[in-house]
């Protein structure tokens, strides 16, 4: 079992920046890969970014590559997303997730959510 609580979203202009957080408990944390997901009204949540357990490797969606880093701390059980140059279309609802199975970019294959933290980026 993982439990996440995300942090950190709020109200940014054009080319800020934010940086979310993602506590973990529950144990399995330095057993899942880690990742991030938004969703925006009217859309399907769609993948963002993902780290794996080692923090070895990660990966990005292409609208957010360059801009936005994933990293986790295993010793504190978070996960943090530093996201860079923020643009209005990255206003969305950003999800925590874990998934002892790996990474994958369909959400519905994640085990485990947070409760979402408000991104909102004005033009």
């Amino acid at each position: 079992q993982v439990q996440l609580v995300e942090s950190g979203g709020g109200l940014v202009q054009a080319g800020g920046s934010l940086r979310l957080s993602c506590a973990a408990s529950g144990g399995a944390f330095s057993r899942s890969a880690m990742g991030w997901f938004r969703q925006a009204p009217g859309k399907e949540r769609a993948f963002v970014a993902a780290i794996t357990k080692s923090g070895g490797n990660t990966y990005y969606t292409g609208s957010v590559k360059g801009r936005f880093t994933i990293s986790r701390d295993n010793a504190k059980s978070a996960v943090y997303l530093q996201m860079n140059s923020l643009k209005p279309e990255d206003t969305a609802v950003y999800y925590c997730a874990a998934n002892p199975g790996g990474i994958v970019e369909n959400s519905r294959l994640w085990n485990y959510w947070g409760q979402g933290t408000q991104v909102t980026v004005s033009s």
